[in-house]
Formats: structure tokens, sequence, C-alpha cells
């Protein structure tokens, strides 16, 4: 994707408002912006075949057992892996009065234990499975899932039996995790993004329950106690109340079956009527904001349909047409008024909110973009929506349809938002009714919804950041704090009979693997699971090393110039091509197609027309050359990139080609011919990896990439793309401004002297996973959530490449808190050095990565990027199997001497972004 398109979704979005608790411990909270732009009675079993021809699930299973419980069970063989969704319907619309947060609570609470099992068994359970588990909170849903190796299906599902039976909300279970809730609070709040979305809640549905996101409040929290909490699970809680959705490799009536044997027996309750959604009259607002990003957003909101309007598959493909780059909402790209353009729809159940969205630079006039964004939306409304582009969106919905099936977790997902939010009977049904959308239909919801003379305008304006504060010796914590990691708990029989075994999982997948005669790697992996071929690209290569001295910032241009279509078909032609058979690409140093199957070879026509033939207009150049050119300048300003600049220049010695970087005059002195001889040098066969998955075979796939990608020849000497090795960092501490932050975010890291191919690479690995890793079960999240309350959220990290590594240590927290957190970090460290682990936290890290590997082959993406990870590391594609062998014959030993060698806790890098740390 392009530079903006990173941080803005290409097409519009349809979310529902998700407070994301527990996602392996690294994100914690929600990210609302990047969803919003950028984007969920009978006693027998039935299966069902659906007769639809777009229907491609083998088998589904549907069930409502005595006491209420709805399941629904889905087979998709495409890895052994399961995906189950515990399906609460009770959301922040059910929290009392003045505590919106309620749901939220109970939600974390959830993993706080249950009668029958305690919070370190579920912790060590789940960890053991593979650490892949997550939860949120919607206004009327509470989600719960677990993606784990089918043979741990039956461990997953009696964790869910267990919590829908009864939950602990003890007062001292509560106090131990309203500080961790107090930390993501912070942590959403420092996200401007976050604010401005809670501002549209609250402004276009005032009086309602939807008027709160589903955060909560450090206020609310204050007031809450376990026994309300208690009291709020009891209420709603209940097998009745819920639906339970189970996607994977398995056989939907045996699974059903196993189901109605486990959950039956728990009584149902009686559930309290929902509350009402009674909407007041939209007042014209507007409101204004600072980002920390380094360009601003400029925002017309709208009331929307929700899921149970006639209007809403209308309002979808309206929401498409409005964010179509052949749109007049997207022109303002092209033209040069806006870095990005599109509209995003956020749909709830008997509501929703739309907004047209622009980003514009650093010292633009948000009010003129403003202005032209009424006037376009002002003229569509008037003149209707041509039909083509109607007729493109429906494509494109069907094309999304299917790539929903291609993985275990998004199929799961994609029938809980179906089933549980939208009351729907299946996902086809969404489609179904999409597909019937006439162009009046669209041309009516516009007129009725977008009321241009009352709506919720929004300015976030970017602002900049104080210089990096350098050189400073880090703060020494208050607390005495030391390490008294937790004994291995007994688990109950029931998860101890299936997770005790350690074995090398066997690998599903068989890619075939050709190199064409121009040096281009093809790996093909079919798969059947939906009717789609999806092809992922990589060229290898490294700007820092490959651009010219004085042409900084080279690469952002041309890969904008990607959007400007190819030397045959313009950028309206080439979108036009691409709308006629739904697909969806991407072109530039990583490239991508989603495509039907029936549509796979036009779709790789397209992309290689694109990729290999670029327009590169000079009237194009000219536009993107102004529009990168005031990002970058809004980017050295910005507190994100500068904290990442200060890491870099902490970990890396002067004169390093990584701390290259672009500014307003390299990218102003740019010639188009400049551009074209990057292409030349950077775009090459040879140093090209192309991906094909999905419903083809090895033959067809090299067919089509031999036909359009086989005439591709390198026009230069192969240029070097490997950074050189970097010396050993010193210790250094960098704090950057950020006003927007109530919360400081933190980076610990050290230049690491080994490279991916060091055999110490397995051990530093299985290291990192008893400390980190991503799991609850882990030294950090123990010590910084568990044990002190200090940080929501936690992650470790070993990142290495073919010449140089880097570990590092993420986690966010109060500025009171930033220093004994470090402090803390460091002491595991220096334990890991001194200590052996022993042997239950060994086990259970070993457990850990060796389940990670089947549960990396659920989805196609996965696949694909992991292939390319392997070959940009000189890796063979069997290398999990490979890892997974290491991992087995690894001892505690083995881990502790790579830790002497490799890790320097007093040699840590550490980058504070937000205010200063007390």
């Amino acid at each position: 994707m392009k530079m903006q398109e990173r941080l803005l979704m290409r097409r519009s979005t349809r979310e529902t408002g998700t407070v994301n608790s527990h996602v392996n411990i690294t994100c914690g909270g929600i990210s609302i912006l990047s969803r919003l732009i950028i984007s969920m009675i009978v006693s027998l079993v039935m299966i069902s075949s659906y007769a639809s021809a777009k229907e491609s699930y083998s088998d589904i299973a549907r069930i409502t057992l005595k006491n209420g419980l709805q399941v629904v069970v889905i087979r998709s063989p495409l890895a052994p892996v399961a995906t189950t969704v515990m399906n609460y319907l009770v959301g922040s619309n059910e929290a009392p009065d003045q505590f919106p947060g309620m749901a939220h609570a109970q939600e974390h609470m959830m993993f706080r234990g249950s009668p029958g099992l305690t919070a370190q068994q579920l912790a060590d359970i789940m960890a053991a499975m593979g650490g892949k588990f997550n939860a949120d909170t919607q206004q009327t849903v509470t989600q719960y899932f677990f993606t784990v190796p089918v043979e741990d299906l039956d461990v997953a599902l009696h964790i869910e039996k267990i919590r829908m039976s009864g939950v602990l909300d003890t007062e001292e279970l509560w106090e131990q995790e309203r500080g961790a809730l107090e930390q993501e609070v912070g942590q959403d709040f420092s996200m401007p993004e976050f604010i401005f979305y809670t501002k549209l809640l609250s402004s276009l549905f005032k009086g309602t329950p939807y008027a709160h996101s589903p955060l909560g409040s450090v206020e609310s929290f204050g007031q809450t106690t376990g026994a309300m909490l208690k009291e709020f699970y009891d209420t709603w809680y209940a097998p009745n109340n819920a639906i339970l959705v189970i996607a994977g490799d398995i056989e939907p009536g045996e699974v059903t079956s196993r189901v109605k044997e486990m959950f039956e027996s728990i009584p149902q309750k009686k559930i309290p009527s929902k509350p009402a959604i009674e909407l007041e009259p939209i007042q014209a607002e507007k409101f204004e904001l600072k980002t920390d990003q380094p360009f601003g957003l400029a925002a017309i909101s709208f009331r929307m349909p929700g899921y149970d309007s006639n209007d809403y598959a209308a309002s979808v493909v309206l929401s498409d047409v409005l964010s179509s780059q052949r749109g007049t909402l997207y022109s303002l790209v092209p033209q040069g008024k806006a870095l990005y353009a599109g509209f995003s729809l956020s749909t709830l159940p008997q509501s929703g909110l739309g907004y047209a969205i622009a980003a514009f630079p650093h010292g633009a006039d948000p009010n003129q973009l403003l202005s032209e964004m009424r006037r376009i939306l002002s003229d569509d409304i008037e003149k209707g929506f041509p039909p083509d582009l109607i007729a493109a969106a429906k494509k494109q919905e069907a094309l999304n349809n299917e790539l929903q099936k291609n993985s275990v977790q998004g199929l799961a997902m994609a029938w809980s938002q179906a089933i549980a939010i939208q009351g729907k009977d299946s996902p086809e049904e969404d489609i179904e009714a999409i597909q019937r959308v006439t162009p009046e239909d669209v041309r009516r919801v516009a007129e009725r919804y977008l009321k241009l003379d009352n709506t919720i305008v929004a300015i976030l304006t970017p602002e900049a950041s104080g210089k990096a504060t350098a050189a400073r010796e880090p703060l020494q914590g208050t607390e005495n704090f030391k390490p008294e990691h937790v004994k291995a708990v007994q688990l109950p029989q029931w998860a101890s009979k299936a997770l005790e075994r350690l074995s090398i999982p066997k690998s599903t997948l068989n890619p075939t693997v050709t190199t064409l005669p121009n040096g281009l790697l093809l790996i093909v992996q079919p798969e059947t699971i939906s009717d789609t071929v999806s092809i992922s690209g990589h060229i290898r290569n490294r700007s820092e090393l490959e651009t010219p001295k004085g042409q900084e910032g080279v690469n952002q241009v041309l890969e904008q110039l990607f959007d400007y279509g190819s030397t045959s078909l313009n950028r309206l032609a080439f979108q036009t091509a691409l709308d006629e058979i739904g697909a969806s690409e991407s072109a530039g140093t990583d490239f991508s197609l989603d495509v039907l199957a029936d549509k796979f070879d036009s779709g790789v026509e397209l992309l290689a027309d694109n990729e290999l033939h670029p327009a590169l207009p000079e009237e194009g150049f000219k536009i993107v050359q102004q529009q990168v050119a005031a990002t970058v300048a809004g980017q050295l300003q910005s507190p994100g990139y500068l904290t990442q600049r200060a890491l870099k220049e902490g970990l890396f010695p002067k004169g390093d080609p990584s701390l290259r970087q672009a500014t307003p005059e390299s990218v102003l002195s740019l010639t188009l011919d400049d551009v074209k001889a990057y292409y030349a040098k950077v775009f090459r066969p040879d140093l090209t990896t192309i991906v094909v998955m999905g419903k083809t075979t090895p033959e067809e796939a090299l067919q089509i990439i031999s036909k359009y990608f086989g005439e591709w020849k390198a026009e230069s000497q192969k240029p070097d793309v490997l950074l050189p090795e970097v010396p050993s960092n010193k210790p250094a501490v960098y704090v950057i401004a950020d006003a927007s932050r109530v919360q400081d975010k933190v980076t610990l890291a050290q230049v690491l002297g080994l490279n991916r191919s060091n055999p110490d690479y397995y051990a530093l690995q299985l290291g990192n996973h008893v400390l980190g890793g991503g799991f609850y079960a882990t030294r950090l999240f123990q010590d910084l959530r568990e044990t002190t309350g200090l940080v929501y959220s936690v992650s470790s990290e070993l990142d290495v490449k073919r010449t140089r590594g880097v570990y590092r240590v993420d986690y966010a927290c109060d500025p009171s808190k930033v220093a004994s957190a470090r402090e803390i970090v460091v002491q595991n460290l220096k334990q890991m050095q001194t200590s052996t682990i022993d042997v239950n936290d060994l086990e259970r890290a070993k457990a850990l990565l060796l389940r990670e590997i089947p549960l990396s082959e659920s989805s196609v993406d996965n696949i694909a990027q992991k292939f390319i990870s392997y070959i940009e590391l000189n890796l063979p594609l069997d290398e999990p199997t490979i890892a997974a062998k290491h991992y087995m014959e690894l001892n505690a030993e083995d881990v502790l001497t790579a830790f002497k060698k490799w890790i320097r806790p007093d040699g840590l890098v550490q980058v504070t972004q937000g205010p200063s740390p007390r």
C-alpha cells in the first residue's frame, strides 16, 4: 500500500464500535481510526449444505440446546486449527447508568478466574494452547475467542463451559484488575482519534446507550465494585443469551454433539429486556482537536441506518461508491487537494454513523477542504451515482465475502458478526441483500441520510512535537520489586491430559516452488476454501542503500505514482478495468491481488501492467511530489516519527544508512527522470518473489505468471540490499514530548550482535517466550500487570534479520510508573542471565512456540507473508519445522548461555513518547 494508505484505509470500512482486550498483550485497547478509515429451538443437529451458488462451505451444523444456547459450527479445512467465538448478547448498552464500562470490566474479569478454574490455571492453559486468544466488548455483544490447534478444541470448550457456569468477581480480584483497566483507558485516551470517535458517538447518539464507547472511564471504574460486576454477570451471562460459533478443520456434527453434551446442563436465566434506542434529532456541531499524526483530518459525519434497517444494504453500497478511486471524493487526491479522501461507515444494530473524511498536510487550510467535500457530496446527491460504480461496489462486496473464508478466525468472526450482531441467518444473507441494491436505492439512501445542513464536523490538526531530549540518565523507580515468579499450578485433568504433549507439528503446506528464467521466484500453494486467488509479491529492496545521495524520498514518490495506472491505461481506465472484474490490486515493491478464481488471468494481466509498466505521468509526478513533500514536512515534526528516529539514533552509529531521511527539500529537488531511474534500478525480477494462493493449480499459476511476468528483464547490475553489520549500542535515554498523550509509550531496546543464521537465535527466542511472547503466563506480564498493575500491556520482540538484530520491550503506562516498570524489565533480563529457568517455564514456552506453528497457517494472508519472510531471510520454506526441532532439543542451560552472551540489560536505549516521566 502507498504511504498515506498504510495510515488511512484505502476503502471504506464497516465496523462496529469495539473495545478489544487481551490482544496477545501487544495492542491493548482499540485503535478506532484504523478501523473507521483505513479496515466484528431444536435439540437435533441440523446439517445444512447451502444451495446458493456463492456458498462454498463443505457443511454447517446448527443447533439450539434446551437451555437456549445457539450453536453454529462451520467446517474450514484450511489448517488443522479451530476458532471458538462465544458471543454473549450483552454490551455497553446494558451497563447501569453512570457505569458505561461495566461490560468491558466484566470482560476483563472473565480472565480472573471462575469456580474450578483459577486465573493462573487459565493463563497456563491459554499459553500451552498457543496464546492466540482475544476478547472484545461492543455496544450489544461481548465476545471471547480462541484459535487453537484442532486437537485442543475440547480444552477451549471446557474453558467456555466453566466461564458460562460462574465467575469469581471478588473484590480482591477486581482491585487487581482495575489498575490494568485504568491503564487501558489512559492508553486509548492518548489517541486523539479515539477522542474524535467518542465525540462523534456523543453528538450523533445523544440520549441513547450508543452515546458512549464501551471503553468506560477511570471515574466509573473507581466507583465499581466486585459485587456490582457479579450482579451484572449473574443477570446477563447465560446460555439463553449467548451464541457459540466454531469454525475449523472439524466435523460439524461431531462438534455440535460434544457441545450439547458439555453445555446443555447449564441452567438458563430470565434475561431482562434490552434498553430502547430512541434517537433525538441531530444538532449541527463542529469541534476541533489536535493530533500527533503527521497529517490532519477533516470529517463530515452523518447518522446512518443500522443493521436492522431495510436501508442498510444500500448504505454499504453508497459507502463503497463514495470511497471509490473513480469517485468524486477521491478525486481530491489526484487534484492535489487532499492526501487521502473517502467515506467510512460504522454500523450498530439500530443506527450507525458514516463520515466523509480527508487528510491534509501540516499547514493546509482544513476549512477549505471541508468546503470542497461539501460541494462534492451535494453534487453527488443531486446528480445521483453512476450505475457502473454501484455495480463495481457490489462486485467488491462479493469478493470480500469470499475472502473472509480465507482465515479460520476470520470465518468464525464473520458468522458471529452476522448472527450475534446483525441478527442475520448467515453472512450470505448480507451479501445477497447487497446484490439486490439498485441505483435508485443508493440515491434514495443518500438523500435521506446525507443531510448536509445538519452534520457533525470535525477537524484534527497536526501538532508538532518538541525536539527529543537526549542523554539523560534513566529515572530510578520508587519500588524495590524483586520478581517472584508464579510457581506452576496443577492443571485440571481435562487440560493437563491434552496439553502435556510436546511434539513437532506436521505442516499441511506443500508449496510448489519454481524459478522463472528471468530469476523471479514463484511459490504456489493451492487452497479450495474460497472461490478466490490471492497474490502477494515482494521485491527485495533497501531504499537507504539504493537511493542516490540527495534524492531521499524518491521511493515514496514512486510508490504513490503507481496509483496513476499504466502506460496503456490511465488512472481512471485502470481502476475501471479492475472494477469490471471485481478485483482488488496494489502495486509497488510490495504488491498484491485478490480476485475471483475465474478472473485470475485478467487480474494478473492488470497487476503486471501496473507493476511492470507504470504510467509515471509528468502531471501526476508534480502533484505527488508536492503531497509527499508536505507529508514529510509534517512527519519530521510528528511525535511518532521523532520517537522512531530517536530509537534509531540510539541504536545505530552515526552515518548508518538507516538514519537517512527524506526532507521537503530533497523531495522537491527530484525530477521525473530521477524517479524513473530509481524504478529501473529497484524493480527487477531476480529480486522478486510471488506467492499465489487459492483456487488454482501449480500448473495454471505458472502458466499465467509466466505469461505476464516472464518477459520482465533486469536492466542493470543487481544492487546491494543488505544493511551493514553494526556494533553494540551505548545506553541512552530520550524523551519525545507529545501533548496529546496522557500516558507514556516506552520502548527499551538494544542491538544484538547476532544475525538470523546464528544458531543462538532459537535459544533467545525460547527465552523471550518465557519473558514475553504474547500471553498472560509470561514473566513480564505477570510482574508488570498482574502483580504490580503498572501497565495494561507489554510486549517483547526479537527482531533479527540477515545482518543485524534488535531486541526490544514495549509498554505504556502513567508517567510516574515509567521508571518502576523499567526496573522490573531490567531485573527480569538479568535474572534470565543468572538463573536457569525452571522446567515448567521452559515447557510452557516450548508449547507456545510449537503450537504457534499450525496457528500461523490458519489464514491465507499469514501463509503468504510467512513464505515471503523466509525468502527475505534466506531461510527454507519449511523453517517452522526446522525451528520446532531446535526448540525441542534446547534446555534451560542453553537459554541461560544465550542470554548471557547476547543480552545487555545495562545497555538499553530508552525512548519515551508522551509527558515527561516522573
